[in-house]
């Protein structure tokens, strides 16, 4: 795998980033943790309608992936966040696949048969219960919007307020291959509790990328949102990818006992966005 380049040391000394073609509001470059390699710019002010559009193309031209990062989570910003992504390994080295058959041969006995969960939220199975067959992956719909347009427009919905999950959204810019790879840019530590190595999850990302049109749009310590620009559009379609979701994180699935796939499955049709949390 080449070194991908990366352009945030520019930044510190040219903050406007004419230099990489951008005319970036005021920020500072975050590094990773313990005085490592910068991982992120961060605007100071927070986000509103407009920002992702306004600098989301030039900032892939200079070859840096925008994303929104949530600056007042209970945890705090970005830099209390104890990003390290020394630590991940490369997502194109895992087939996402192959992840989400692991998560389920491990995790799917925890679950009745009536879609039900049966003790969710505890984390990780330990395989012991008898567990269905993986039935694969689900099918890739028809994209219904332009994954790049979607992705400002639920990005600029987050920032709105009202019914958003995140407190204090600003712009971020992560030197990254592709929009899916930016947890793992980051070394972000969001879901260790579930899966030690971020570049997991991010495989599973990427195919998520290519089959529903996904784009990574939001992040806080523990939070992922995602943009969906091809969502699954019939019952059927649904209920595969729920089984998906459910594989990489039941904590959002499965959230109480009453809680059921089925019931989670129809908010998954024509759903501009996906959200994820870990505990």
């Amino acid at each position: 795998m080449a070194t991908l380049p990366n352009p945030l040391p520019r930044l510190t000394s040219d903050p406007s980033g004419r230099s990489l073609g951008l005319q970036l509001p005021p920020g500072r470059v975050i590094d990773a943790q313990d005085g490592g390699a910068a991982v992120l710019w961060c605007a100071q002010k927070a986000a509103a309608p407009g920002t992702w559009a306004a600098l989301g193309a030039p900032a892939g031209r200079a070859g840096l992936v925008p994303v929104l990062v949530d600056a007042q989570d209970p945890q705090g910003g970005p830099e209390s966040w104890g990003l390290a992504p020394e630590e991940a390994s490369y997502p194109g080295d895992h087939d996402a696949e192959e992840i989400l058959e692991e998560y389920w041969a491990e995790d799917a006995g925890e679950y009745s048969g009536n879609g039900t969960a049966d003790g969710a939220g505890d984390g990780r199975g330990d395989g012991t219960e008898d567990a269905p067959e993986w039935p694969g992956l689900a099918p890739a719909p028809t994209l219904v919007a332009d994954p790049d347009a979607r992705a400002a427009e639920v990005a600029d919905s987050l920032t709105q307020g009202g019914s958003s999950p995140y407190e204090g959204l600003r712009l971020a810019l992560v030197p990254a291959r592709r929009s899916a790879d930016v947890p793992a840019a980051l070394g972000w530590s969001g879901a260790v509790n579930y899966e030690e190595d971020v570049a997991r999850l991010c495989a599973v990302l990427r195919s998520w990328e290519e089959r529903f049109g996904i784009r990574v749009v939001a992040l806080s310590y523990d939070r992922l949102s995602v943009s969906v620009a091809a969502p699954p559009a019939t019952p059927e379609e649904a209920e595969a990818l729920a089984l998906e979701h459910l594989g990489l994180c039941p904590y959002a699935v499965l959230r109480t006992d009453e809680d059921t796939l089925e019931v989670y499955a129809k908010g998954l049709i024509g759903a501009p966005a996906w959200h994820f949390w870990w505990d």
